[in-house]
């Protein structure tokens, strides 16, 4: 009996997979920590403009939290 792999992609050719591995490790912590660690399930208000107001202030959060957590290191390094 063959042990199933941890992660698999199914469905993914071989040379897609690598970039879209990259693209797990860059693009998708973000809308992750956004969607489970700020709680943003559902938007709260409607209109495309409102929508639009209330995803950038969960960016601005979320890059805020950023600089709070490596800012330090990068003024000490630079």
């Amino acid at each position: 009996m063959t042990r199933k792999p941890r992660f698999s992609l199914p469905g993914i050719p071989q040379p897609g997979r690598a970039i879209y591995q990259r693209r797990l490790a860059t693009a998708e912590p973000p809308f992750a920590n956004i969607r489970h660690a700020k709680g943003l399930d559902r938007f709260t208000l409607r209109g495309k403009t409102k929508v639009n107001a209330q995803w950038l202030l969960y960016c601005m959060v979320h890059n805020i939290g950023k600089i709070q957590r490596y800012g330090p290191a990068l003024a000490a390094s630079g």
